[in-house]
């Protein structure tokens, strides 16, 4: 019972917040058009990095990661649906 509680307890409290598992933890390539958008300038560089870095196996570089986020988010944006995950974005 004493290790379920800390659980329960996030769980609760995610619950309550709102948050969607994309702002909790990094998703990467699986993040949904609705969430990218409305994440800091952090968190989207985060989760690119991710896409990126599962895509190619190497970190990439730091003007792909720019370059990137900043197509996606006007992507999703525009043609990319809500639920359009960010890996659907055409990227350089």
């Amino acid at each position: 019972m004493k290790r379920i509680a800390p659980a329960v307890i996030v769980i609760a409290t995610l619950m309550f917040t709102g948050c969607s598992p994309s702002q909790v933890i990094n998703t990467g390539g699986d993040t949904k058009c609705k969430d990218f958008v409305t994440q800091d300038e952090k968190k989207q560089t985060e989760e690119v990095t991710k896409m990126l870095k599962d895509a190619s196996g190497a970190e990439p570089e730091s003007i792909k990661v720019t370059a990137t986020r900043a197509s996606t988010q006007t992507w999703c944006q525009t043609l990319g649906k809500p639920d359009s995950k960010i890996s659907e974005a055409p990227h350089l």
